[in-house]
Parts: structure tokens; sequence; C-alpha cells
């Protein structure tokens, strides 16, 4: 598949994207305007069919509220029973993937684009996200570009993950992000139950 960022180009004279990305964009933000953002809280499915329509890959059973801001549903992967809070921003450039039972809470955001600061035209760079399945990212806290966060690990509120995180099973808070204590391995009766059934 074509990268729709544009390379070398001057962004204070031209667009940063490709013709066909800034189409398909805008495209997605009126359905996201006048039908994702407005529907129901409980109709979780309802906005699952118009993210799979996009071209989101999602699981089964997965909660994603309507005040969700999802930059480009294509690029957007999820796991199963995935829960994506009102407030989340899903920046994703490049993909992001998110692995089953993960949670993202309120006002937390997934970045997953930046800049090369030291290229003479400012370059525009998109590096992929991925979280690990039980993981939980609490409100507000910050994902760079190209991190991964492993199984089980929770991300405390407001802390700021500027690269991947080394062990699961692990909490990690503050800015910059460190490990402050293990977390106990285990998968819950719920999730085993859901398993099961899906």
């Amino acid at each position: 598949m074509k990268k729709p960022i544009i390379q070398d180009n001057n962004p204070f004279l031209g667009p940063s994207f490709t013709l066909s990305n800034r189409i398909l964009r805008q495209c997605w933000n009126l359905v996201y305007v006048l039908i994702f953002r407005c529907s129901p809280r409980p109709l979780h499915a309802w906005r699952a069919a118009l993210l799979r329509l996009f071209g989101a890959k999602l699981g089964v059973g997965c909660h994603i509220y309507p005040r969700a801001k999802i930059w480009a549903p294509w690029n957007l992967t999820l796991g199963h029973h995935v829960g994506i809070a009102d407030g989340v921003t899903l920046y994703n450039m490049d993909t992001i993937q998110i692995g089953d039972f993960a949670v993202i809470s309120q006002g937390a955001h997934l970045c997953g684009g930046t800049h090369d600061y030291e290229s003479e035209n400012f370059q525009l760079i998109a590096q992929p996200i991925v979280i690990g399945a039980y993981a939980w990212i609490c409100a507000e806290a910050f994902i760079h570009p190209g991190v991964v966060i492993p199984e089980g690990t929770v991300v405390g509120a407001r802390a700021v993950v500027t690269r991947s995180l080394p062990h699961e099973w692990s909490v990690y808070a503050g800015h910059p992000c460190q490990e402050i204590k293990k977390r106990t391995r285990h998968v819950t009766r719920h999730a085993a139950k859901a398993q099961v059934s899906s």
C-alpha cells in the first residue's frame, strides 16, 4: 500500500498527504461528525460497524465510545473486548494495534505522527503503536510514535511514554514514565469466559 505522507514537500506551500488520503479522511470526518459522534453511548456495535466500513479490523465485543477521535479507521486494529473511552485520541497516521481486553481511558492520546525537526522541510513522519493485551492506558496518558506497550502493562494517568516499555505486567507512571511496581499476572474469570464464548 502506498504511504500517504508526501516526502520532501514544502509544508508551508502544499499538503503533506496524498490527494486520495485527504479525500478518504474527509469522507470519514463527515461520517464521524454526522453519525458516529452523535450516536447514543450504548450503540457500540453500530460504531464498530462504521469503523469496519472504513477499513478498521475489530474483534468482538469492542466498546468504542462516541467521543473517541480516530484519525484513520483503516489504520486501526483492535482485538476482542477492547475499550476506547470518550475523549481518547487515536492519531493513527501509521497503524495502531490494541490487543484483547485492553482499555484506553478518557483523554489518553496515542500519537502516531511526529516531525524530523532537523530536516529542511520539517518532514512529517508516521510510526506504528502497539498496545498489548490486558494493558490499561490510564486517563490523559500520552504515547509517542513507535512505542510498544507490553501485555498486561498499566500506564498511569498523565504519564508520558517516549520509548517502548520493557516489562510485561508492570505498572509505569510519571514523566518520564518509569516502572513503579509489578502487576499480578492473571486472566480474570470474566476474560476467560469471554474468550470461550468468542
